[in-house]
This record gives structure tokens, sequence and C-alpha cells, in this order.
């Protein structure tokens, strides 16, 4: 993972870059924040609720205006410079990373907003592959830029679903709202309790000075072959198609367990982390708001429990890391789960903001010692979203 800079030092240092890149100055800056999510996992393609939270993490666009229709976007981290037409013609290509900026262009060209030519540099601290979203990262903050670019502004929901547009239409992800909405909308100190149907959002106070949240990179991805994410998608609509329902949203326990004898065990099991999540996540967002730590964290390990043993998306070195802060509860820690699509990734711990170091060595000591592996631990707080950041 990249050091934590302040927003101000990674302008500085990617207008330097490029400078040293175009050979001018860069007149125009954003930055969009990755995340991650609280509580509410595979729960948005079955209609339900998530409680994401931005995180002080960010991807960060570096600009200046050309004379013609051509854009050039370059990434500080790697030697795969992005060039294209900004017209109607745009199309996904090669490097396929840029078709999350292709794709932003093209969506807000849709929406009248034409930036014309332009050169770019991206500079992101967002961890790549570790499930903290640096996708909607860099598609908000392009589309930021555009909106500097173009002289307007689109409505915060508009601007979140051109990026879904994006990764659905020219990156190929068939990803959810979640990243985008929290990307385009966080706000310091709050997390967001999301209505995946609806699209409609709760601010939830989080800016308590004597709470953090840590995330810790298990470092692993692990490559599946048998389409393990369409599957359980498959088999939730199996279920709700077998208790007559829209979507597993629709349903509660007691109509599931009503429903068992006729559903496949592995399909039941399925259905009931999706009820059992989305009760949890609307119940967390309360216990947040009210500051019912010890509460919060009791409902993050069930959740971990359910993802790993009804949704079987968890593994080992998630399961260690989870394991890990269970000693450690009452003691600066109240609760720990597994974030993101699973298989590997990150996961996030609520802890006593004192904690945080302790804790930190703590799991990158233990981890280290249990799996050959080193986490990558940070602590952040709720952060704020895409913005335009001032030049010079």
């Amino acid at each position: 993972m990249s050091d934590a800079v302040t927003v101000e030092e990674q302008v500085e240092r990617a207008g330097q870059a490029f400078t040293r890149r175009f050979g001018r100055p860069a007149r125009l800056a954003s930055v969009a924040p990755g995340r991650v999510n609280l509580i509410g996992e595979h729960t948005d393609y079955n209609d339900g609720f998530v409680l994401p939270m931005a995180i002080e993490r960010q991807t960060v666009l570096v600009a200046d205006r050309r004379a013609d229709t051509h854009a050039t976007v370059v990434s500080a981290s790697q030697d795969m410079p992005a060039s294209f037409q900004v017209d109607k013609t745009l199309a996904p290509g090669e490097p396929k990373w840029a078709n999350y900026v292709r794709g932003v262009v093209a969506g807000s060209l849709n929406h009248g907003l034409n930036p014309g030519g332009f050169d770019a540099l991206i500079d992101s601290t967002v961890p790549l592959g570790g499930g903290l979203s640096s996708s909607a990262a860099l598609e908000m903050a392009t589309a930021t830029l555009i909106e500097a670019l173009a002289g307007r502004t689109l409505e915060p929901v508009v601007k979140a679903m051109v990026g879904v547009f994006a990764e659905h239409t020219f990156a190929g992800v068939p990803c959810g709202i979640m990243d985008q909405f929290i990307s385009a909308m966080g706000r310091p100190g709050q997390a967001m309790l999301l209505d995946c149907r609806t699209r409609q959002m709760r601010m939830v106070p989080l800016g308590d000075a004597s709470v953090a949240i840590l995330i810790a990179n298990t470092n692993v991805r692990h490559e599946l072959t048998g389409g393990e994410y369409a599957q359980r998608r498959r088999q939730c609509e199996a279920a709700a198609g077998a208790l007559g329902i829209k979507a597993l949203r629709d349903a509660t326990l007691g109509e599931l367990e009503a429903a068992r004898t006729r559903l496949d065990e592995v399909v039941y099991r399925r259905a009931r982390h999706v009820i059992g999540e989305n009760a949890r996540t609307v119940q967390a967002a309360d216990d947040l708001a009210a500051g019912r730590w010890a509460r919060v964290g009791e409902l993050m390990y069930a959740s971990h429990q359910s993802l790993k043993e009804d949704y079987e998306v968890s593994c080992a070195e998630l399961d260690v890391l989870v394991d890990l802060t269970r000693p450690l509860v009452g003691k600066g820690v109240y609760g720990a789960r597994m974030t993101g699509g699973g298989f590997g990734g990150c996961t996030v711990t609520l802890v006593q903001a004192e904690a945080v170091p302790e804790v930190t060595a703590h799991l990158e000591r233990e981890y280290q010692a249990r799996t050959g592996i080193a986490a990558t631990v940070f602590s952040t707080r709720p952060a704020a979203g895409a913005r335009g950041i001032p030049v010079g």
C-alpha cells in the first residue's frame, strides 16, 4: 500500500510529475477517495443495504487543457499512457486500466459535458486489488475533472451513475452502485447507509475521535475459476424465485425458514446470509449513530461468520486477521470482519483510537507468524468525497 500523504502533498507531487511529463504546469486538479464497507456484503445485488465510508486514501488527477480534441492520460505508477479522441466514437481499448477513464468521458458526453482535449496525470494512494475501490476513486476523480474542464457540474447521483456506466460498459465489470456513491458523496466524519434499490442515502455520524477504523490487507487474492460470484448471484435469484419475491431484500428469516424444505441447502444458506446481513446493516447504522460501539462490533463479527459459513466467500488469510482481533475485544477492539467481495483483500476493524498502535503491531506480527505473509495495516477516519482541488 502507498504511504498516507495529505491531499495537498499528493497534488503537489502529481503536479511536479505532470510538468516533467508534459513540459508545462497542470492548471486543474481533482480528488476522489477509496472506500471501505463497514458492513453489508453481497447485499447490493439483492436490492439490499450497505454501510460504506470514504477512506483517507485517494486518487488525484492533475490536468491542463489542450487546443484540440485529443486526450492523453498517464499514471504516475506505471508507464502505460493512454490516448484517445474526446468524441462520440469513444470505445474500450488498450491499455485496459484507461477504460475507466474512457468510460467516464463517454458517460459525461452522454450527459452533455464535453471537456474538450486535455492532458492528465493520475496519482493514487488507494491500494490496487485490495477491495478498497481504486476503480471508483479513479472514475469519480475523472468525472470531477471533466466537470471543471466542461464548466458544468452533474447532480451527484448522476455523477456516480456515470462511474457505474464506465464500469459496466467500458471496464466490463457488473458492479453495484455502492463504490461510486460513497466516493462521489462521502462526508468527513460520516458513513453512508445506502439503499441499493431506491438509491436513498442516510448519512450516519462516525466522527467520535475516540474510535477509528483499521484496514488490514491480507496481500493475497485467490484466483478462482468456478465463477463464484455469478454462481452466488444465481443462487440468490433462485431463493427469491422460490419465495415468490423480486429480491431477497423483501424476505424475512421467518419466511425463509418456512420455505426451507423447498430450497436446496446451499441456496438456503446463501439466502440466510443476505437476509441476515440486511438486518445487521440497518441495525449497525443505528448503533453507530448512537455510539454503541460494542454492539456494532458484535454485528461485524456476526457478519464475518455468516460470510465465512453461509456465503463461503472468506479465505484462510481473512479468517486469521479476524480471529487475531478476538482476544483484544474489551482491550481496544470492538469488532472485525472481512470487507469486499472476498477470497482475499482486506478486513475492517472498529477500534478505540488510542489502541491503534498496539492493535496494528499485533496484527502485523501475528499474521506474518501464522501465514508467512506481511499484512499492511492502516487506520482511517471517514473522509470527504470527490471534489476539485486548487493547483499552485
